[in-house]
């Protein structure tokens, strides 16, 4: 087994270095600008999305694995080296290229063996979300990858999480829940004005705001677990359909009134909060 995969990575080196030569450097007619915009436009895109995005979190739900060929999670690489020769030397035949084309357009991971290998197929739901240039596995309303055999997994911006988590969010579920990243991702999704509301959170006490007119400000104590409060406000700002979107602030238990909750998240003091004119 040690020396089949010593093969395997041997071939894709050599592979590599091949193909650098025969399509790159072999290309040095073409201005540079023109392969710069191939890689670009191919391989780095196509890298990010799938190497980048849903390998790491894989190897994460499964546990990890080792000596794993990633197929069409390999198309990265494949398809711009693909691409290079496509541009720079379409008449020339590679055998071993067009091996790992294949893999690339026909199955998920493998794993070679002597005289045998194990292969995967490829994921029939996929779905990914893209903040701030990061890419990460997410879907709110079911498994963000699913496999045809049914096996799937549910993520929630990133974070491998159980699937009621995201198809059945509760309070109950939520506070016997003992991993605080599960405990987050489940609020997130079911949004803390929610939370508090199913839950029976005890309200503290409530105010008007004074930098927002018409809103109120309201306090409520957490389960012990969170060691804080929640304040609930109302977003200074109109949303896209015109309404204004409710959320959850996490303050520290010591806080007493929802004036002061509200200061202490800006940094300012209860009387300097209750002097605002408009909060946005």
């Amino acid at each position: 087994m040690a020396y089949r995969l010593r093969v395997h990575v041997h071939e894709r080196q050599e592979l590599l270095r091949r193909v650098w030569t025969k399509h790159w450097h072999g290309a040095a007619v073409f201005r540079f600008e023109h392969m710069s915009i191939v890689d670009k436009a191919v391989r780095a895109a196509l890298d990010r999305d799938f190497r980048r995005g849903l390998v790491p979190a894989l190897l994460g739900a499964i546990g990890g694995v080792r000596y794993v060929r990633y197929g069409q999670h390999d198309v990265g690489w494949v398809a711009g080296l693909d691409a290079h020769r496509r541009v720079f030397a379409p008449d020339r035949p590679d055998p071993a290229l067009d091996l790992w084309t294949a893999l690339a357009r026909s199955c998920g991971w493998w794993w070679p063996g002597d005289g045998e290998c194990v292969v995967a197929e490829r994921p029939s739901v996929f779905a990914l979300d893209d903040v701030d240039d990061a890419i990460r596995p997410h879907r709110a309303d079911g498994p963000a990858v699913r496999y045809p055999d049914g096996w799937s997994v549910h993520f929630w911006h990133g974070t491998a999480v159980p699937a009621w988590v995201i198809e059945d969010p509760t309070p109950e579920r939520i506070d016997v829940e003992r991993n605080a990243e599960v405990r987050r991702c489940a609020i997130e999704h079911l949004g803390w004005p929610a939370y508090l509301e199913r839950s029976g959170s005890a309200l503290v006490a409530t105010a008007p705001d004074p930098g927002n007119q018409d809103a109120e400000l309201r306090l409520y104590d957490l389960p012990a677990w969170a060691g804080a409060r929640m304040l609930l406000a109302v977003n200074g700002s109109l949303e896209r359909d015109g309404t204004r979107r409710r959320y959850g602030l996490r303050v520290p238990r010591w806080v007493d009134s929802p004036l002061q909750a509200a200061a202490w998240t800006y940094g300012l003091t209860t009387e300097q909060y209750a002097t605002l004119l408009r909060r946005t």
